[in-house]
């Protein structure tokens, strides 16, 4: 029988449950007993918040797509200020190796590269095969600065650019190939601690997808990581599945409308944190990256955790290519 250890720690509104439930084959605490889920978007009229990224020091970047706004939040004075206006749509965000925030732009169809006063100074990719891409959703860039991302059709009818719903590979030449086309709503992607292995969701399915990584742009067939818990009154096959996180320990984060699942690198379910909104994406921060930062809905909520997350991109050792 599993265990559930639940807690509450009240401060005003600002802190909610946070319930973690004993793992399946596995007895590792990632949530720390005391820990709860605090909301940090007090009094912030935002629409639908998504795509947090942390910078290293000391702000967290995310996007309000309705909005059509980047804001970024301050750990150290606890404020918000809009970081860059008519963002085209932009979703999934993630720093490059050269400082700069890289957006996956919805609305326009791209990728996009922004200095720190949040003008684009580059356009990394905005077409496959002639035709723009449909709505280039989230991202996560690799040790080379190649950049896997997902091109779903949320919000397009059937007349998509792209007949095809991607995962793709921006290389540094600016090249793009496409990776794999069999996902119905292709959405949260990341890599494991040592760039190894390539983790894709799909929001209309219970499952997590893994590649295996061969070197740039070449990655294997995909295979079943895990099998998501769903709600007992979900519809089909529909998880929420949206978007992923890492830790150090290849522990892998995924948001989905149970909250946030935990799995391990084995793909043994772990723990789920609860969230009062259905969570949207999440990423690690903070000084000593233990901080889980999570967009759900119309608030901005975080969590202290005992294991602190991967920096992306990645800078360990290459992963050897291997013979096509």
């Amino acid at each position: 029988m599993k265990n559930i250890l639940c807690l509450v720690v009240v401060l005003g509104c600002a802190v909610f449950l946070a319930c973690q439930k004993s793992a399946e084959g596995t007895d590792k605490k990632i949530i720390p007993p005391d820990a709860a889920v605090q909301k940090i978007s007090q009094d912030m009229d935002f629409n639908f918040v998504e795509g947090p990224a942390w910078d290293g020091k000391e702000y967290v970047y995310f996007t309000d797509i309705p909005k059509n706004l980047i804001y970024k939040y301050s750990v150290q004075e606890k404020s918000f200020t809009v970081f860059r206006e008519n963002s085209g749509g932009a979703n999934g965000l993630m720093f490059d190796s050269q400082g700069r925030l890289v957006a996956c732009e919805g609305g326009t169809g791209r990728l996009t590269a922004m200095d720190m006063e949040g003008h684009v100074v580059a356009v990394l990719a905005d077409s496959f095969k002639g035709d723009r891409f449909n709505a280039p959703n989230d991202l996560v860039i690799d040790r080379f600065g190649g950049i896997y991302f997902t091109d779903p059709d949320f919000g397009l009818d059937e007349n998509r650019p792209q007949e095809k719903k991607g995962v793709y590979y921006r290389k540094t030449d600016g090249s793009v190939v496409c990776l794999y086309d069999e996902m119905n709503k292709p959405n949260g992607i990341i890599l494991s601690p040592d760039g190894s292995i390539l983790y894709v969701v799909d929001t209309s399915s219970p499952y997590v997808r893994a590649f295996d990584v061969h070197g740039e742009g070449y990655v294997g067939d995909p295979y079943i990581f895990a099998r998501l818990k769903m709600a007992e009154d979900t519809e089909g096959a529909w998880s929420g599945a949206d978007g992923l996180a890492m830790d150090i320990d290849g522990d892998l984060y995924v948001t989905t409308s149970l909250g946030v699942q935990i799995f391990s690198p084995n793909g043994d379910y772990i723990d789920t944190i609860t969230v009062p909104e259905a969570p949207a994406n999440c990423a690690f921060g903070g000084q000593d990256m233990k901080t889980l930062f999570i967009t759900a809905r119309k608030n901005v909520y975080s969590i202290g955790l005992n294991v602190p997350g991967v920096v992306f991109p990645l800078k360990a050792s290459p992963v050897k290519e291997k013979q096509r």
